[in-house]
């Protein structure tokens, strides 16, 4: 099969010929219709995440038709298509994965990370962390909600009840929040990278009421941010622009330094806090969600070849939705 690897940080992708995978007794072999190119796959191949294999086949945000599968496999069937998202294994047996919280497994294992993913032709991913999408979309706009919806939505639930609803950094996962929480009757205030008029512009097609750079303040207090931008400045005014009793979810796996700030702008029981990988659960209540809102995913498509010039321009803040490579 043709893949893109990596083969160590800070540097391309290198195109590969390698033999195709072969499924273990738990495992799908799954010829690859899309995989989407998300930040996280930025942050492997840029050395901000450094504990993975190499070298690596990037991509988690995969789907795929069944064309294998192993001889334990009960879920799916051949010609099934599948969703491969980022959290591929858990231990199931620590308290996290026996208390409802495998995301926060110390064992867990990622997709394309510690597994090799979806940029190649073909991957092999563990049938319980897979899942059946919906009829409704096809390849390429079904790879975002993978992980950008995903995550996305387990940072709207932390957001809690807020009617006022900040979204820092309008990429891929807050084009889909964005639309959800509309659904949910929320107001939008949208952050972008400064004097970017195409995001602020595509913001408010999504139904953003404001839409201004990211050091400015909304025209009033904010219930509750979601920083999906990696700034660790950011932080400090979400919080500037959040009420009373607000929280601030930052939603990336990585995040540049939280500055010193003053004490003021965190007391009066504001709150901020993480969000950690995913759970299956979050996947099964995003996935029936989706088409009922329903979210439809902007994309901009590349063959997988490209798949340093889709990395290069996510890096650059030049991409209006999400990319995804198509093999």
């Amino acid at each position: 099969m043709k893949a893109m690897q990596l083969a160590a940080p800070r540097t391309a992708l290198r195109p590969a010929d390698l033999p195709a995978p072969r499924p273990g007794p738990g495992e799908l072999l799954l010829k690859v219709a899309a995989c989407g190119v998300c930040r996280t796959d930025l942050h492997v191949v840029d050395g901000d995440l450094a504990q993975g294999k190499l070298p690596i086949i990037p991509g988690h945000e995969i789907v795929g038709r069944v064309v294998d599968k192993g001889s334990a496999v009960e879920r799916f069937e051949r010609g099934d298509r599948v969703g491969v998202p980022w959290l591929g294994y858990t231990c199931g047996a620590c308290d996290y994965c026996t208390g409802g919280r495998e995301n926060l497994c110390d064992r867990a294992r990622f997709t394309g990370y510690h597994i090799d993913g979806g940029y190649a032709e073909y991957t092999v991913a563990d049938q319980r962390y897979c899942f059946h999408l919906p009829a409704a979309y096809e390849d390429a706009a079904a790879a975002p909600l993978l992980c950008a919806g995903l995550i996305g939505y387990r940072a709207l639930v932390m957001a809690g009840d807020a009617r006022r609803l900040g979204i820092y950094g309008f990429g891929a996962a807050a084009h889909i929040v964005a639309q959800v929480a509309r659904h949910q009757g929320r107001r939008l205030f949208a952050f972008t990278r400064p004097n970017d008029a195409a995001a602020q512009d595509f913001a408010r097609r999504l139904g953003a009421e404001w839409a201004g750079d990211s050091g400015a303040p909304p025209p009033e207090e904010l219930d509750a941010a979601i920083l999906f931008a990696p700034v660790g400045t950011l932080v400090v005014e979400a919080l500037r622009a959040t009420a009373k009793g607000g929280t601030v979810v930052c939603a990336g796996i990585h995040m540049s330094e939280i500055p010193a700030f003053p004490y003021d702008i965190l007391w009066g029981e504001r709150v901020v806090r993480s969000v950690a990988n995913l759970t299956r659960r979050d996947g099964e209540e995003f996935l029936a969600l989706a088409p009922k809102v329903p979210v439809r995913t902007t994309v901009e498509t590349y063959p997988l070849a490209r798949a340093n010039e889709a990395l290069a321009r996510l890096r650059e803040g030049r991409v209006t939705g999400a990319a995804v490579l198509v093999p």
